[in-house]
């Protein structure tokens, strides 16, 4: 092996962690206070979200499909709770239960309609976030929901979000200081947890992995492929309608213009995920260390008061960084081996 491709392989390998170390280092002197506890918080909890709903893109592309619904789900999700605890007066239990079977249920419609009616994954989740997206603005005229509301027969909403509900969303744990660490950021780690165990350590995870590989020869090794690709998409669905229950939970209100980002940052995890230690696939360990890493571009570029404008270009930059250390470079360490 020569010294190129050895250097090749190693920027591969560890070259995005050393961006991101740079990154770190760069914001500490740029933003004064950007590495106190204070910061941490606000880091943890843009992550929290946005990497929930990221590995759920995860488990579509194991597949070699793509889910663009995920931001438009969790939008719905955070509508539909408002809408139970403060219109329908119920429990925030019924108010989970319930957003958890609509994100299954769309992932089921979005997976039937790829794997049965054979539209493209793109076409099909495109067009079903914006069904999602007018659906979700039609019981409130477009509007807001809160304890209060007017409704557009007259009457006013009189439900409450219960404490437990919101419990969820702001409650923060004690880590070597008060009230440091958000609960959805635990409720971020289980499901990584969960979602890497399931996708490296048990049959079904790797049979996914093998229908994305090759989804014709693992037909023809008995895998039932279609069942797993709609598995995929309910299984992200679901994910994306809990991280909607969760900002729904942080911000007390069904706010209908919440979620605007959340597609483009879960689908820039998801991507950054294949360049963690070269893994050149979506994983749920590269996909939470990009959660991670979106989280902290944007902290620090706040802490520096950047223009909101630049916001996506710098992203944008990022993630196509990313994406050549993974792919750029391995294809050059293969033609060079």
């Amino acid at each position: 092996m020569s010294v190129q491709t050895r250097l090749i392989d190693l920027a591969v390998k560890f070259g995005f962690l050393l961006l991101m170390a740079g990154l770190l280092v760069f914001f500490s002197f740029s933003a004064p206070g950007f590495l106190s506890p204070h910061s941490a918080v606000f880091v943890f909890q843009s992550v929290a979200i946005t990497g929930i709903l990221a590995l759920g893109v995860t488990a579509t592309l194991v597949v070699g499909g793509f889910d663009l619904s995920i931001g438009a789900v969790a939008t719905s999700a955070l509508m539909l709770s408002a809408y139970v605890m403060v219109v329908w007066e119920l429990s925030a239990g019924v108010a989970i239960a319930l957003c958890l079977l609509m994100g299954a249920g769309v992932g089921l419609v979005n997976g039937l309609l790829i794997v049965k009616a054979r539209v493209p994954d793109l076409l099909a989740t495109l067009g079903m976030m914006f069904l999602l997206i007018g659906l979700q603005r039609i019981p409130t005229e477009g509007r807001s929901i809160s304890t209060g509301m007017t409704l557009p027969d007259g009457t006013v909403a009189r439900g409450t979000f219960s404490e437990f509900f919101l419990m969820l969303g702001r409650h923060r744990i004690d880590f070597f200081i008060e009230r440091l660490i958000p609960l959805s950021v635990i409720f971020l780690l289980v499901v990584a947890l969960l979602v890497w165990v399931f996708l490296e350590f048990t049959r079904h995870g790797r049979l996914m992995y093998a229908i994305g590989s090759n989804a014709q020869a693992a037909q023809l090794a008995g895998v039932k492929v279609e069942r797993y690709k709609i598995m995929a998409y309910m299984i992200s669905g679901t994910l994306a309608s809990f991280g909607g229950v969760l900002l729904a939970a942080r911000l007390g209100r069904g706010d209908v213009a919440s979620g605007t980002n959340l597609l483009l940052d879960a689908v820039a995890a998801a991507l950054i995920g294949f360049a963690v230690l070269g893994a050149g696939k979506p994983n749920a360990f590269g996909t939470a260390i990009g959660a991670l890493f979106v989280g902290v571009l944007l902290q620090g570029m706040t802490m520096m008061n950047a223009p909101y404008y630049t916001q996506d270009f710098i992203k944008g930059a990022v993630l196509v960084v990313a994406l050549v250390f993974t792919f750029a470079f391995t294809a050059r360490g293969s033609r060079g081996a």
